[in-house]
């Protein structure tokens, strides 16, 4: 495999005591953290080419402490330096720190603070960190993905990217590759349950003109286009057969064949897999090689459902109204208080993509400045199960017999469900979810 690219570590030297959530937000902007609470006998090591920042914190810190680090960071005069919080008396602050003091990051310590951190130090390119426009919260569980992001991102191994649909899954594998040293080579996107399963082939890895009717000229497949770079197969799950014989001779020996060739071509591919079934059930039932999964799932990031991220619904509610505004004129420019309680009590099956939706949907609806309930479409959020079922409950009946029939003629494939009712897959999982409709089950 051809070599790639080394990239630079970021590096927070904290002059002080961290709080347990401060170092799950450095870990989740991808900062390694390392603490010196005593400056009497430390030396602060640099490696070259690493990113490398100190932090002093002043809160409850004394006049001799910051004596004692002040000297420390004199050793180092061109390290960049910010200081956390304010003494409790600012005439304890040296001079050396206070005047070389870049800037002053507040409290509570958030993304966006260590975010401004990360421009001082590595300059205009920070502002293009993929994740933090794309993957917006500060829940346990984001801070969590976003950790993962950072520790997975420069090791050259396959990522399996779990998680239901909607939660970004295709965020996560962009970000992972624009954080890892191919970010310089293509990112090519394969949605398998889209592909017809008689040119699965040929689309992943290619075909000799002549190889079959119609092959009037040679084509090169999508693992062949993205040597050097990163392939996301997304909804992996639905992959024939023969096609994930031929994905795990890519994993083990890094070679395809072109259909109607007999010659071996390396290519230099980090594989990004993503599903929102269970791979382990799908092997037990014969649907997917138990060889493969294994190859896959060396590396394993779970996006968590919207419903698990607590405030951050309320978070990219505003991101999204605010970027939709950016693009489009609208009146909106905030929620009323009944939309941002239903926001609140959602259960948001489709996540982050139903929330981006609902929120485009009621800036172009809304008559007035805020967004209400119905504007969302979210009036029947909080309704009880028996509610639902009232006025509507023989149309909800009718569709459930609908899509039932569709899976049924369609053998249960998703894809080819999805065509005989004209929606997309999305919608079709959807449906089911709503519906209760097992597909795991129904295919037995």
């Amino acid at each position: 495999m051809a070599a790639v690219p080394d990239i630079r570590k970021r590096c927070i030297i904290w002059l002080g005591r961290p709080a347990p959530q401060e170092r799950e937000l450095l870990a989740a902007a991808g900062w390694e953290l390392r603490v010196i609470e005593d400056a009497g006998s430390t030396r602060i090591g640099l490696r070259g080419g690493d990113q490398v920042a100190a932090l002093v914190d002043l809160r409850g810190a004394d006049r001799a402490w910051l004596t004692a680090m002040r000297d420390l960071l004199a050793r180092h005069p061109d390290l960049p330096l910010v200081t956390l919080g304010e003494a409790d008396d600012a005439r304890h602050v040296p001079a050396g720190i206070s005047g070389g003091c870049l800037f002053t990051l507040r409290e509570p310590l958030d993304l966006q603070q260590v975010s401004r951190l990360q421009q001082v130090v590595e300059g205009d390119q920070a502002g293009n960190d993929p994740d933090s426009d794309s993957l917006i919260g500060n829940s346990p569980a984001l801070l969590q993905v976003r950790a993962n992001l950072n520790k997975f991102a420069p090791i050259d191994l396959p990522v399996l990217v779990t998680g239901e649909t909607g939660t970004g899954k295709e965020l996560a594998a962009r970000a992972l590759h624009r954080l890892s040293p191919r970010h310089a080579a293509p990112f090519i996107a394969i949605n398998c349950g889209a592909l017809p399963p008689n040119l699965v082939q040929a689309e992943l890895f290619g075909h000799e003109r002549g190889a079959f009717t119609g092959a009037s000229a040679r084509r090169i497949g999508l693992f062949e286009a993205a040597d050097g770079g990163t392939v996301f197969l997304d909804e992996v799950g639905d992959l024939p057969l023969d096609a994930q014989a031929n994905l795990l001779r890519v994993l083990q020996e890094g070679t395809i064949e072109r259909i109607g060739s007999h010659r071996s071509i390396h290519v230099n591919v980090r594989v990004l897999a993503a599903t929102h079934v269970d791979l382990e059930q799908a092997v037990a039932q014969g649907r997917f090689r138990e060889d493969l999964f294994y190859r896959l799932d060396v590396l394993r990031l779970h996006m968590p459902p919207l419903r698990e991220r607590g405030n951050d619904v309320e978070l990219l509610a505003r991101h999204f109204l605010d970027a939709f505004r950016r693009q489009h004129r609208v009146r909106a420019r905030g929620f009323d208080a009944g939309a941002w309680r239903a926001l609140r009590e959602h259960a948001w099956p489709g996540n982050v993509r139903e929330l981006l939706n609902r929120v485009r949907r009621g800036a172009v609806v809304s008559e007035g400045d805020l967004i209400g309930i119905q504007a969302l479409q979210l009036e029947g959020a909080a309704a009880t199960g028996a509610a639902a079922e009232g006025l509507d409950g023989v149309r909800v009946q009718a569709e459930r017999e609908v899509v039932l029939s569709a899976l049924r003629n369609s053998g249960f494939n998703v894809s080819e469900c999805a065509r005989r009712l004209r929606v997309s897959r999305v919608t079709v999982y959807r449906l089911c979810k709503k519906h209760q409709l097992e597909l795991e089950a129904l295919r037995l």
